[in-house]
C-alpha cells in the first residue's frame, strides 16, 4: 500500500485532498509540519506528500513555495478542494454550553461572522482543525467544541453542532502532490509549474514574460518569492498551461534561460479536478 504524508492530524483537510486523489487506496500519515512532509517525501519514508498551494480567500502558502525550491521534489498532480467548516463537539453538550472553541487561526477567520454570536466563549487557536478536534474531546474541564471537517467529526465521534459555517461559501484550497520520482502517469490536459532566478539586468521581467506571451504560452499564476541570501531579490514560480515536451515550452524555457541564473522545472501534470469536503 502507498503512503502518502500530509500535515495535520487525521480529519485534516489535506487528509481530505489525499482520498480524492488517490482512487486506490493508500495510506495516509499525520505529518506535524509542512516540512516533515517534504522530508519524508525526500528521504523514502513515504511514496507521495500532499500540501496546500493557495487559498481562493487567504491566497498563496508561501511555506509551500519555499519548500518546493528547498527540496526539489516533483509535482505529479493536483486538486482544488472545496473547504466546509463545521462546528463540532462531545455528544454530551450542546451548543449554548460551548464555552471554548478551538481551531486553525485561518479556519477561525474564514468562520468569523459565526464566531462573532458566541460573546463569552474562547476562541484557541490550534495548529490544525482536525487536531483542533482532539483538543475539543481531550478537554476535561471545560465544554469546548472544534472548527474542523465532517470527517474529523467522523473520525473521532463528535457531534456536528452546526453546519457550513465559513463566512463565504466560495472557499477553495489547491493542493499539490509531490513525489521524488517524475510523473509516468498520463497526462491529457497538462499543467507545468517552474521557478527561475533572472538575472540582474534591465527589463528582466518583461523579457521573462514576453518569452510565453511571444509563443501564446497561457501563465494562469505567478508568485514572487524573496532570495534569503540575496536582499530584495527575487524566485518566480510560474505555473503555465502545456506540457514541458511540448515544442514551443521547450523553446520558450530555452530562451528564459538567456536571462536567468537558474531555472528549476517542477514538473507536467492533470490540471486538478474540484471536489467538495
Amino acid at each position: 500500500m502507498k503512503k502518502v504524508a500530509f500535515q495535520g492530524e487525521h480529519g485534516a483537510f489535506s487528509e481530505i485532498a489525499s482520498k480524492f486523489f488517490f482512487s486506490e487506496e493508500v495510506s495516509n500519515v499525520p505529518s506535524y509540519s509542512f516540512e516533515e512532509v517534504f522530508s519524508r517525501v525526500k528521504n523514502n519514508k513515504v511514496d507521495f506528500g500532499i500540501v496546500p498551494i493557495e487559498n481562493t480567500l487567504y491566497g498563496s502558502v508561501f511555506e509551500t513555495y519555499d519548500l518546493l525550491l528547498k527540496y526539489s521534489l516533483t509535482i505529479v498532480g493536483e486538486l482544488n478542494l472545496q473547504i466546509n467548516h463545521y462546528l463540532i463537539a462531545q455528544k454530551k453538550y450542546k451548543l449554548t454550553e460551548i464555552e471554548r472553541i478551538y481551531s486553525h487561526p485561518q479556519a477561525l477567520g474564514q468562520c468569523s461572522e459565526f464566531l462573532s454570536r458566541f460573546k463569552r466563549t474562547h476562541i484557541t487557536p490550534a495548529y490544525d482543525t482536525a487536531g483542533a478536534a482532539i483538543l475539543a474531546l481531550e478537554n476535561k474541564t471545560e465544554p469546548s467544541a472544534a472548527i474542523a471537517s465532517i470527517e474529523a467529526a467522523e473520525f473521532y465521534d463528535l457531534e456536528v453542532l452546526e453546519s457550513n459555517i465559513q463566512n463565504n461559501k466560495e472557499n477553495y484550497t489547491r493542493f499539490l502532490v509531490i513525489c521524488q520520482k517524475k510523473n509516468d502517469a498520463e497526462v491529457l490536459n497538462p499543467k507545468t509549474s517552474i521557478c527561475f532566478e533572472l538575472k540582474s539586468i534591465p527589463g528582466a521581467l518583461f523579457k521573462a514574460l514576453s518569452v510565453f506571451a511571444l509563443r501564446d504560452i497561457d501563465l494562469v499564476k505567478i508568485e514572487s518569492r524573496p532570495i534569503p541570501q540575496k536582499p530584495f531579490q527575487y524566485t518566480f514560480y510560474v505555473d503555465l498551461l502545456g506540457s514541458l515536451k511540448d515544442e514551443k515550452i521547450i523553446l520558450a524555457i530555452n530562451n528564459l534561460a538567456e536571462i536567468s541564473n537558474n531555472i528549476k522545472k517542477f514538473g507536467t501534470y492533470n490540471i486538478g479536478e474540484t471536489y467538495s469536503s
